[in-house]
């Protein structure tokens, strides 16, 4: 790779140094699948029960260290294996395209995870020990995501595992923390926001659908292909909106959860910019979109649901 192509890239992803290169390595975009889950869980229990603030924040900050984390493992281990190169698109480029050694990644990403484990012992104390078992369950596939010799996102079940645990089994923890019970109820409402979560992973192996079948990654979008991986995709987001409007009606979710179909319209905007697009660098804005979809619909449906208390 030459100089001119290596600065090309930097240029049209608008990378810049100094603090931001440590912000890029975090994925903020990707941070709002930790931030929602934990929004909506536990505006789901104050409805019949008092908001506990220092668990909420510790619950938050936990989640979005764990994401982060993940994130940084990902760096890493997609650096070790070679698939991600300094004109790869998706990633923070910290390795590749800024120089930091990537034991530095790794060090942080497991420190990372030590803070969160600190925060989960506080959210222990205060509820109940068996949250230790289940946070040690997300952490591991956390580093299994990319890690280990069989990582799962190169497997067509990363939409689910990333769904499931960053979407139901988050929103769980956050509602029982704060209501010391379990219900049906909570798992359902998951649903929606666990398709957001899975899409924003489909969006992005659409996006590097090309580069991870030349990689011998085994992905869901590869299967599908990339046409009707967008198709799949549509699908998933009219899947979370047809649930949520179900809900609404069967009295699950407040008729003020109505406002989150606001976010109809970035979804659809999601699809519009992958259509027709072949190159990672044309679908990053639609990668984008995805996260913004997960962020508004996820944001409004907590919003309705604080809303619910007090009218």
């Amino acid at each position: 790779m030459n100089s001119a192509n290596h600065t090309s890239v930097k240029q049209a992803l608008n990378e810049k140094g100094g603090f931001q290169i440590w912000w890029r390595l975090l994925r903020p975009h990707t941070l709002t699948a930790s931030f929602v889950p934990v929004f909506i869980g536990t505006m789901f229990a104050i409805q019949e029960h008092t908001l506990h603030v220092g668990l909420f924040i510790a619950m938050l900050l936990a989640s979005m260290l764990i994401q982060a984390a993940t994130n940084m493992f990902n760096e890493y281990y997609d650096f070790v294996r070679g698939l991600d190169n300094d004109q790869s698109v998706g990633i923070g480029g910290t390795i590749v395209r800024d120089g930091v050694k990537p034991k530095t990644v790794l060090n942080l990403a497991l420190t990372f995870f030590g803070i969160a484990i600190l925060l989960g012992v506080y959210i222990c104390v205060a509820s109940s020990w068996w949250i230790a078992v289940i946070g040690s369950v997300c952490m591991l596939f956390g580093y299994l995501y990319t890690g280990g010799p069989y990582p799962i996102a190169y497997t067509p079940f990363g939409e689910i595992f990333s769904g499931f645990l960053m979407g139901t089994v988050i929103i769980c923890i956050s509602y029982y923390i704060q209501s010391l019970e379990f219900t049906a109820s909570v798992v359902l409402i998951s649903l929606p926001i666990a398709i957001f979560i899975g899409g924003i992973m489909m969006s992005n192996n659409i996006r590097d659908l090309d580069g991870d079948k030349e990689n011998g990654r085994k992905t869901l979008a590869i299967l599908l292909g990339r046409e009707n991986a967008i198709i799949f995709l549509a699908i998933m987001f009219t899947v979370s909106f047809v649930l949520t409007a179900i809900y609404i009606f069967a009295g699950l979710l407040p008729l003020w959860s109505l406002i989150s179909f606001l976010s109809i319209v970035i979804a659809v905007d999601v699809i519009r910019k992958f259509r027709g697009k072949t190159k990672p660098l044309e679908m990053l804005p639609a990668m984008v979109a995805t996260g913004k979809t997960n962020t508004i619909y996820g944001f409004l449906l907590g919003l309705s649901l604080l809303i619910s208390n007090f009218v």
